[in-house]
């Protein structure tokens, strides 16, 4: 068997055990694992992230400007776009299909030695989520890595990444999401997210809402950790358009750094950037020596963000993002305007069933001049009917279609129509994943052909 079949194997596996929706608060059943494994996770540094938007991107920008340093990185992020070995990367790439084999041939005895206490327990056994989770800790320490930045899956406290102590812990904005698992108020998911502040470590944050700094700066507090937050400690302090993305200076804890070239779309993307230099000052040179202007400026030009305003498409323009909440919305929406001039955006909208769909629609509908109503391809979609009677509902000219290829057909035609249109495929991940595959398959950056 060849390492691609050995890998889709593991994956396969992991399949058959509980999805990643299936979240319970039982941090421990990973951590009994690592510890039969030897703790992997602490034989690197770790930058450990959450927030409710924007910790993917905040993750990728860090790992570039560690790598930038000539630190080896591992980078553990979810979900996937188009496959699982996305997931975890080392030194900028996904992992190896061999080393995923091999991972999963060290820990796979362990693996059936917990699963057996816990079903003596009568508890479940390890889920999908807690077994990705072990793999890329074991991937990492096999490597070596230098540094991992690791994003958490759900919350903070009960994650089963925060079995890694994170030296440096990033708070992406903090928002209401997951409100089923995490809790009703902004101050309850907050602290649920907290719980990845270890003892001693040093916590960033962007600008939060209120009651969630409230019990962010308690829990640090409770910790002896520091925290540094966005627009008090560090900042951007200028933003402008560039050619394929954006020009940002930024005043981080310990160095002023400017004119830098990110070449991501969209001003939130900027306030991304600044808080990753600022949690990867915290990380080398304990946040009081500046990092070099050079070495930062290279790590920002080789970042990508997948699936986030990424262009797949010209004449027409097509942009891919997997806004999925009303917060993720808002961000796209604003992006829209401010770094792009075009008169008219149709928008291809297909969402999870449990997703806040109204938040969503009543977030994109005042940006778009027809939405294009489709459903991922996932027994979790919400119904396209549904999602179009909604967007009627909030006053936007809707058509209905059966799977993102007729969507993306339709709306491309209906934007070739003026060079003045553009689309975007929005409002889940797995849809974003599609437009990704089907992109690259169709060629559309040839423009559009009848």
């Amino acid at each position: 068997m060849n390492d691609r079949a050995r890998a889709d194997a593991v994956y396969a596996g992991l399949l058959t055990r509980q999805g990643e929706q299936w979240v319970q608060p039982r941090v421990e059943r990973t951590r009994r694992v690592l510890e039969l494994l030897g703790d992997p996770q602490a034989t690197y540094r770790v930058v450990h992230l959450t927030g409710t938007n924007g910790k993917t991107s905040t993750a990728r920008i860090v790992e570039s400007i560690v790598r930038a340093h000539g630190l080896r990185t591992g980078l553990f992020t979810s979900p996937h776009l188009e496959r699982f070995t996305e997931r975890v990367m080392i030194d900028g790439e996904p992992i190896d299909d061999g080393l995923v084999a091999d991972a999963w041939d060290e820990i796979s005895p362990f693996v059936d030695l917990v699963d057996a206490e816990l079903a003596a327990a009568g508890d479940a056994p390890l889920t999908f989520f807690e077994l990705l989770t072990v793999l890329a800790f074991v991937a990492f320490a096999d490597a070596p890595v230098d540094v991992a930045v690791i994003e958490v899956g759900m919350g903070g406290s009960w994650d089963s990444t925060n079995t890694a102590d994170g030296d440096v812990v990033v708070f992406a904005p903090i928002d209401l999401d997951h409100a089923d698992r995490l809790g009703n108020t902004i101050a309850e998911i907050a602290t649920v997210k907290s719980g990845i502040i270890k003892p001693g470590a040093a916590a960033v944050s962007a600008e939060q809402n209120p009651a969630a700094l409230e019990v962010l700066k308690a829990a640090a507090d409770a910790r002896s950790a520091s925290l540094a937050v966005e627009g008090d400690a560090f900042g951007l302090t200028a933003q402008s358009l560039a050619v394929g993305g954006q020009q940002i200076s930024v005043q981080g804890l310990a160095g002023t750094y400017d004119e830098l070239y990110l070449p991501l779309y969209g001003a939130h993307q900027g306030h991304n950037a600044a808080l990753a230099i600022a949690a990867v000052e915290s990380l080398i040179g304990g946040a009081e020596q500046p990092l070099a202007t050079d070495v930062v400026a290279d790590g920002l030009a080789q970042v990508t963000s997948p699936g986030r305003l990424q262009l797949v498409g010209v004449a027409p323009t097509v942009l891919v993002d997997s806004a999925h909440n009303p917060h993720g919305a808002r961000a796209l929406v604003s992006a829209l305007e401010d770094s792009f001039d075009f008169d008219e955006w149709g928008i291809v909208l297909g969402a999870f069933g449990d997703k806040d769909i109204a938040g969503i629609v009543s977030t994109v509908v005042p940006a778009a001049a027809h939405v294009f109503a489709t459903a991922p391809d996932s027994d979790r979609a919400a119904d396209p009917d549904a999602l179009a009677d909604l967007v009627e509902a909030a006053g936007a000219h809707v058509t209905v279609h059966r799977d993102l290829a007729e969507a993306a057909e339709a709306a491309r035609e209906w934007a070739a129509a003026s060079d003045r249109r553009a689309v975007v495929i929005a409002g889940s991940v797995v849809l974003a994943g599609e437009a990704l595959q089907l992109a690259a398959e169709e060629d559309w950056k040839d423009g559009w052909q009848a």
